[in-house]
């Protein structure tokens, strides 16, 4: 036991993540399963999947005053889904919501089917796919107008900011983290899919650094139909998330 403690304190020593060697990420209410290959949640990605959730408790409140749309469930698409950390807080902690994680790198979709067997999802659905969250309306066209939320924590570090921590700059894989020269043309890409994905009213949310809200704006203002983006702290006060909602 002490010759494996000693282990562990050693490759903490060497900068290996602590949800390594444990395994575990703590994410809102959830436990998730993570190691090599996912990228580890963070706690200003909880702000995120918060505000996806309020969304949908409004448009819950919406549908409750129509009788037509009594019986309609909300639709949820994660791109660059990863661990699973947005699509399962969002399914966990709100009742009769069918989510849709999108993932491109097979180790962190094996991570995330790891973590959705461990949920208790009640009346809610989800489901991880493998598909590039860039190009995923070619390989998916039935998904275009369907979503009420898409949501994303894209790769947006620019290519030649390598982080300083050693946790993240040799662990979190680099499909995760490096989003383009500016570090903004990743999310472009996929800003220009979530428009196609959502429907008329329907809000997007992503995911970026402190310096790139300005860009993101622009980048939501610059589409045929993504309208009155607006940008959010994280609990440091730094812009970290911005939202837009797609017209008709």
């Amino acid at each position: 036991m002490s010759t494996r403690f000693a282990e562990l304190c050693d490759q903490r020593r060497r900068r290996t993540p602590l949800q390594h060697l444990t395994g575990i990420a703590h994410f809102r209410h959830l436990q998730l399963q993570v190691g090599p290959g996912v990228f580890v949640p963070r706690p200003e990605t909880e702000l995120l999947a918060g505000a996806v959730l309020s969304e949908l408790s409004e448009l819950a409140e919406t549908d409750s005053t129509t009788e037509n749309d009594k019986a309609r469930r909300p639709f949820v698409i994660d791109l660059c889904s990863g661990s699973g950390a947005i699509s399962l807080s969002v399914a966990t902690e709100f009742d009769c919501v069918d989510v849709l994680g999108v993932e491109r790198e097979s180790a962190a979709l094996e991570w995330s089917l790891k973590n959705l067997e461990q949920c208790r999802l009640g009346e809610s659905t989800v489901e991880f796919i493998s598909g590039d969250a860039t190009t995923i309306t070619k390989a998916r066209p039935d998904l275009c107008g369907r979503a009420d939320i898409v949501v994303t924590n894209p790769p947006y570090v620019p290519d030649s900011a390598v982080p300083r921590d050693p946790e993240v700059a040799e662990h979190d894989p680099a499909a995760a983290l490096y989003g383009g020269d500016s570090g903004l043309e990743i999310p472009g890409l996929i800003i220009s899919q979530a428009e196609q994905l959502l429907r008329s009213g329907g809000l997007f949310l992503m995911e970026h650094s402190e310096e790139q809200g300005e860009g993101a704006r622009e980048l939501l203002e610059a589409t045929a139909s993504l309208r009155h983006a607006a940008t959010f702290h994280d609990y440091t006060g730094r812009d970290r998330y911005t939202v837009a909602r797609r017209e008709a």
